[in-house]
């Protein structure tokens, strides 16, 4: 790898050399690091771009690295990895995507990710979208996750997209069984002219099942932000969703909590607020030698971690 592929795979995946355990490291269109454990196999799709991972029953504290790197001006690709953990796991998932668009072709990666989560398992799966370069190219990113939790299982989704990104569609698909819980926390910056919609499907299908989706955005400068979470209570359950914004400049946000109780027995609440940075917290910091620049940009990294 050359240095601009070093810091984005830093960026997307804290990694500054090959990581112990189970990984594989995309980098322009083809697979050019992979290694697999005694409990973790990663092989090659036959059918479709894309690999499998496959985590044994009873695997723990174990991790798998999957990062994307796009260094490749005008490069555009769809990848499918499907993601098979066994009962009673305990393993994270880091994940990620990104992009240097040094030229005049838009770059694209669409990663559609598959998780088939046994009994009683536990996955921590982390996801970070970056991108980078100064040329007119367009950096998109449209990752697809899809979200099976077999009975009394757990699943922590943590994503973050903080800078970079011109264009991206977030779409998130959950089944949860009985028992089952999930956590997700997206966290979001848009800037310049960059567009980001993400869109949250839970069916809470089991008995005693839990969901509880966060998103948390900043929106500047003439960007626009829309999430979308449709929580679904189809059994004795309990579910919350809630979106977390700040707006600046001229950026605009619009949020879509939605519910649907379709058992007696369902919990379900939304919550949704939107706003700009309160004046009497920028002026508490410059008394302490901040500029209000300074200010603004304490208030946001403290938001958004």
């Amino acid at each position: 790898m050359d240095a601009i592929q070093r810091e984005l795979l830093e960026a997307v995946s804290g990694l500054h050399e090959i990581p112990t355990g189970a990984y594989n490291i995309r980098a322009n269109g083809a697979s050019i690091e992979r290694g697999s454990t005694a409990n973790i196999e990663i092989i090659t799709k036959k059918d479709t771009s894309g690999i499998e991972i496959h985590i044994k029953p009873g695997t723990r504290h174990e991790s798998v690295h999957i990062p994307v790197i796009m260094s490749q001006s005008g490069l555009q690709e769809v990848v499918y990895n499907d993601f098979y953990v066994g009962d009673d796991s305990d393993v994270t998932i880091i994940a990620g995507c990104g992009i240097h668009n040094g030229g005049d072709a838009a770059s694209r990666h669409d990663g559609i990710h598959r998780f088939f989560i046994g009994r009683n398992a536990h996955v921590k799966y982390v996801e970070k979208h970056y991108g980078s370069g100064d040329g007119k190219g367009e950096r998109i990113m449209n990752p697809v996750t899809e979200i099976n939790l077999d009975e009394d299982s757990f699943m922590e989704m943590d994503t973050a997209q903080i800078r970079g990104v011109d264009s991206t569609k977030r779409e998130n698909k959950a089944h949860l069984k009985a028992g089952a819980k999930l956590v997700v926390m997206e966290r979001l910056m848009t800037h310049g002219i960059q567009h980001a919609e993400s869109y949250f499907d839970v069916q809470m299908d089991g008995e005693d099942s839990a969901a509880n989706v966060v998103s948390r955005s900043v929106a500047r400068d003439d960007s626009y932000q829309l999430f979308v979470s449709h929580i679904h209570g189809n059994n004795r359950c309990s579910g919350h969703t809630e979106c977390d914004a700040i707006i600046m400049d001229n950026a605009k946000i619009s949020a879509v909590p939605e519910l649907s109780a379709n058992h007696v027995d369902a919990a379900l609440i939304h919550e949704a607020a939107i706003g700009k940075i309160a004046g009497e917290q920028i002026i508490k910091l410059m008394t302490l030698g901040l500029t209000e620049a300074e200010a603004e940009e304490q208030i946001v990294s403290g938001f958004l971690k």
